[in-house]
């Protein structure tokens, strides 16, 4: 098949993007490297720096694809109550620059990369698709604001549409700003160096956390998936763990004697958060395969950031 990958350079479009064309598919990549790195790709991907709004460049890079994986856009929820502005340009300016470009070339399917924090705070847990989203922050609006157009606007024009609602993905690769990173780089880089790891909150606030191998399982499965076309479907692992037992986790995993401190003032955002996954299983057949225990394990392993720093020369 012929992908159109955009985000390709970011932390899951580079995954799928490699798992892609190891399989022998065509993958075109489109990033404007704004956060993405160019080095994570495979060469075999033919790769276009470019902005998602540049709808002349979609027009081209769209022509004899068979499937678009829509994953570009902003991600932080922090910088996001700073700069709605520009999170909406992208996340939705740039949603629907993409589905009105795959409506004049004719494109078949798209499979929108959304986000588990469109639910926000719900009265029970696990989270299914079915309930009235609540978002908290200018992301998540964005995000299911994507969620809208994109399966408006298949509905209007023929188009198959497939929402995955991805939840805390983490793995090796995964971006590490200076400013608001996510938790899991974050903790390991801060482990593995002997820093201090900062919760907050009381660290009781619970996330679904999930390998990105496994996000990447879900993200190929929705490209054909005969069900799949019309549907919001979660992608996550289907466990909680609170923030205070990831930070043990990270301390155990990493063998590091780092602090733990604990910021009251800091909100942690909605109490608890875990996908159920029936919905998944039954159009997907996807069924997590890493815990969180290994996937600590193989993000050390594979992510030479989070190797120990090397003892200075005597």
């Amino acid at each position: 098949m012929n992908f159109l990958i955009t985000g390709a350079a970011g932390f899951l479009g580079a995954a799928l993007a490699n798992r892609l064309v190891r399989e022998g598919h065509q993958v075109r990549g489109l990033d404007d490297l704004s956060a993405g790195d160019r080095e994570a790709l495979s060469p075999e991907v033919m790769f276009t720096r470019g902005d998602i709004n540049d709808r002349p460049k979609l027009w081209t890079l769209l022509q004899g694809v068979d499937c678009v994986y829509h994953l570009a856009a902003r991600v932080s929820v922090p910088e996001s109550v700073l700069y709605p502005r520009e999170y909406n340009a992208v996340n939705v300016g740039g949603t629907v620059a993409l589905m009105e470009a795959m409506r004049d070339v004719g494109v078949r399917r798209v499979v929108l990369a959304s986000s588990g924090a469109v639910y926000g705070f719900q009265e029970s847990q696990p989270l299914k698709e079915e309930m009235m989203p609540n978002p908290r922050s200018p992301y998540a609006v964005s995000k299911l604001a994507a969620e809208h157009y994109v399966r408006t606007i298949g509905l209007l024009w023929g188009m198959e549409t497939v929402v995955l609602r991805v939840f805390n993905a983490y793995g090796p690769g995964q971006h590490l700003p200076p400013s608001h990173p996510p938790v899991i780089p974050s903790f390991l880089y801060q482990a593995v160096r002997g820093g201090t790891l900062v919760v907050h909150g009381d660290g009781s606030q619970t996330r679904d956390y999930v390998f990105v191998d496994d996000v990447v399982n879900a993200l190929v499965a929705a490209a054909t998936a005969p069900q799949a076309a019309g549907e919001i479907i979660n992608v996550g692992s289907g466990k909680e763990t609170s923030v205070r037992q990831l930070a043990n986790l990270v301390l155990e995993t990493a063998r590091s004697h780092a602090q733990i401190v604990y910021n009251p003032r800091s909100g942690g955002g909605v109490p608890r958060m875990c996908a159920d996954l029936t919905k998944a299983e039954r159009i997907l057949n996807y069924r997590p395969r890493v815990g969180l225990a290994e996937g600590l394990r193989l993000t050390l392993a594979r992510d030479p950031r989070f190797q120990p720093a090397a003892a200075a020369p005597a």
